[in-house]
């Protein structure tokens, strides 16, 4: 018999999961359901737009929606328009991989400020995610404050001081071009606890901020270690050792006659954000690193700015019916398995850590619990989950509804622009001629 599978979320760890149940050779049936009428999850709306390169995997992801044991059911979402309950009862496995939405609070006084924003709130504004359509961030500010020394930080600041010729091959959405490109942002600071052998970018990431047309990357060189020193792994090492190089290649060049500038500022720790009711300034606090952790000297320095974006992480979301540790901003689950029938890959399982590619194990875990424990099935699957959608009076985008929305998002889109995306819900669904 067949095993009935449904996936929730159409995001990496989702369509990794899918392809690994494929690959397995057993007789599976998967339904992958999409709280938006759009797939691929932060592959479309948090990958930098100007990173169109790392979006290409959406490719390897289509060919899994098409293959015939797979179907997808966009603008369905779990909770709301189906429980997971309901969901159980139909399908043999239910795998949960709806990443970690929302930004994880930074707990300092006057985070709650007008002009504060997390950096998945940000991310998805500039991405045209239709959660932050109308967040409208004030760009009206010369100074910006970026908290984290990894690559979504660096995205940020990247995408608000490159110019609008810069972006001309991306994705950038219509709204967010506008207002960076009318924006007087000149300098852009990242601030990062510990020192530059702890940051977290990768070196590709890195060494972009050294080639911007309009922007020079300001680091301090009395913060940069003569060697990268410490117990480490080789690929630690090696992968540290090039962004010490390059933070010192940046010393090396020249401001020339570029207008705006992103500070690389290390060893500073956020305090409280200054201001009334909106943002005027950050106060942070001088730290050194001892053991690897960034520990207080009691020094303090304020730098004014208009704009504070939290990049400290993110966390998942309970959903009833599935036990959440709240702690860690995960489902409780033991190497993806939740319990019999019932599972999780990705951010929802492990955090918010790895690039895309990291949620390819987890999908791999996760195919391997199901076939060994759910074989030989015999949950209806498919057949009664559209039967319970119809008496609910759902209407699911189908994958070649989504086909319908990509082709006028990509007829649509400016010269040398992959696509012009939509932004919100009620214009996709008035496309393919349904009422929001």
């Amino acid at each position: 018999m067949t095993i009935t599978v449904a996936i929730v979320g159409s995001g990496p760890s989702g369509f990794y999961t899918a392809a690994s149940l494929l690959e397995s050779g057993a007789d599976v049936q998967i339904d992958i359901i999409e709280r938006l009428p759009t797939p691929f999850g932060l592959i479309r709306g948090g990958v930098a737009p100007d990173h169109q390169t790392t979006k290409r995997v959406m490719k390897a992801y289509e060919r899994t929606a098409l293959a015939a044991p797979v179907r997808y059911y966009g603008n369905v979402l779990v909770g709301r328009d189906v429980s997971l309950a309901e969901l159980r009862a139909t399908y043999d496995a239910v795998v949960l991989a709806v990443g970690a939405p929302f930004d994880r609070p930074l707990g300092i006084p006057g985070e709650d400020k007008k002009g504060v924003y997390g950096s998945a709130s940000f991310v998805g504004w500039y991405n045209g995610h239709p959660d932050f359509r109308d967040l409208e961030p004030d760009l009206n500010t010369t100074g910006v404050a970026i908290i984290g020394n990894g690559n979504v930080a660096i995205d940020c600041a990247r995408v608000l001081v490159k110019t609008r010729k810069e972006m001309t091959t991306s994705d950038l959405s219509d709204h967010a071009a506008e207002a960076i490109e009318k924006s007087p942002i000149t300098d852009v600071y990242m601030f990062g606890r510990r020192g530059p052998i702890e940051a977290k970018f990768t070196n590709v990431e890195l060494r972009e901020m050294g080639e911007l047309e309009d922007c020079h990357a300001v680091v301090d060189p009395a913060q940069l270690p003569g060697a990268v020193t410490g117990e480490m792994s080789d690929r630690d090492r090696r992968l540290r050792e090039k962004n010490l190089a390059t933070l010192k290649e940046f010393v090396a060049i020249p401001a020339g006659a570029r207008k705006k500038r992103v500070h690389f500022a290390f060893y500073a720790k956020p305090i409280e954000i200054l201001g009334g009711g909106e943002v005027e300034a950050l106060r942070l606090e001088r730290t050194k690193v001892v053991d690897g952790r960034a520990v207080d000297t009691g020094e303090f320095f304020e730098v004014k700015c208009g704009l504070v974006i939290a990049a400290i992480g993110y966390t998942g979301e309970p959903l009833d019916g599935a036990p959440f540790d709240a702690k860690q901003g995960v489902v409780t689950n033991q190497e993806g398995r939740i319990e019999r029938g019932l599972y999780a890959a990705g951010w929802i399982r492990r955090g918010p850590t790895g690039v895309i590619g990291t949620n390819k194990p987890d999908g791999d875990m996760v195919a391997e619990h199901i076939v060994k424990e759910l074989a030989p099935g015999g949950k209806p699957g498919r057949a009664a989950f559209e039967a319970l959608l119809a008496k609910k009076g759902v209407a699911p985008v189908t994958y070649p509804d989504w086909k319908t929305i990509e082709a006028a998002e990509i007829a649509a889109a400016a010269p040398g622009a992959p696509r012009r995306k939509f932004a919100r819900v009620t214009e996709m669904l008035s496309l393919l001629g349904r009422p929001g």
